[in-house]
């Protein structure tokens, strides 16, 4: 009999991971919406009905599961996690009142800008985090309730540290098309990538291998700055490289979002994941996913 997995965010990593999860579990996916239910039974996930923002409706999620792939984003505001926090108390509170054993395995999906700004250095799992954004600043608190928890209750807690997640249909086209600027090499930032169909092969590797409180990057073997990537993408589908400016110049001419990535600069390394988690990456650098994308690709984009 296949052991259950709870999946709590399922969107597009969960979708993609789907058809490779259920190979080895019963999946069910706590989701917000009924309208999305007919779109999870399709890749094979059984939908619960059930809110991270709101404690009350999370009921059914508790002592339902043998393992758990957390997947939401924190809130949009303050500087904790309030989902995770409710995510934990459910899966406590409803599976000893159930008289249910709590799961043995949980999978965070974290990301990267815990570390703040590195200076471009390379880093590995053992550098201090330094949060420096609100969201990042989520993220820490998030991995913080997750490894508690899991050593309080004897609970495997893996964490993943994911950069930026590309894919054929996550490219920068339009940013392009627009022509908005990018950051002298001077002044650039280093940035680190991942393909999404790759890090949704990580979160079943980390089910299968993933060790107790240990962090892992999951990036590729990419070295690039922003402005690097972005001129690969638009060589690849013969669009214009972006102008370049000095950060001074570079308030009002690219989006506050933006530039709060452009001030981190940090290069991963991925090591732990390929040795420990026995990942074999699809797409090792963004030029040999960009090689299997037809240039036409980018006119129905």
């Amino acid at each position: 009999m296949k052991r259950t997995l709870l999946i709590i965010g399922c969107g597009d990593i969960a979708l993609r991971a789907s058809s490779l999860l259920r190979d080895h579990y019963r999946l069910v996916g706590l989701c917000r919406r009924t309208e999305s239910f007919d779109q999870l039974r399709s890749h094979g996930i059984m939908p619960i009905l059930g809110d991270l923002d709101n404690p009350n409706s999370l009921s059914k999620i508790g002592g339902v599961a043998h393992a758990v792939l957390h997947l939401a984003p924190p809130p949009d505001r303050g500087t904790r996690d309030t989902r995770t926090a409710h995510l934990l108390t459910a899966l406590t509170k409803q599976s000893r009142s159930l008289g249910r054993m709590l799961p043995q395995q949980l999978v965070y999906i974290s990301t990267s800008g815990v570390y703040g700004d590195c200076g471009g250095a390379l880093i590995d799992e053992n550098h201090p985090v330094n949060p420096q954004s609100d969201r990042a600043i989520r993220r820490v608190d998030a991995e913080g309730q997750l490894r508690g928890w899991g050593q309080r209750n004897r609970v495997n807690v893996s964490i993943l540290r994911v950069p930026g997640i590309y894919a054929d249909d996550r490219l920068p086209l339009a940013r392009l098309r627009e022509g908005v600027a990018a950051l002298i090499p001077d002044e650039d930032s280093y940035t680190n990538h991942i393909h999404a169909d790759d890090l949704a092969d990580s979160t079943v590797a980390a089910l299968k291998y993933g060790k107790p409180g240990r962090v892992y990057h999951i990036c590729d073997d990419s070295d690039l700055k922003m402005g690097e990537y972005f001129d690969l993408v638009a060589d690849h589908f013969g669009l214009p490289h972006p102008p370049r400016i000095p950060r001074a110049e570079a308030q009002g001419r690219i989006s506050p979002g933006m530039l709060s990535f452009m001030r981190e600069s940090r290069r991963l390394t991925n090591t732990r994941m390929k040795n420990e988690l026995h990942l074999n990456l699809h797409y090792p650098t963004v030029s040999d996913a960009l090689a299997l994308i037809p240039a036409s690709h980018s006119e129905s984009r």
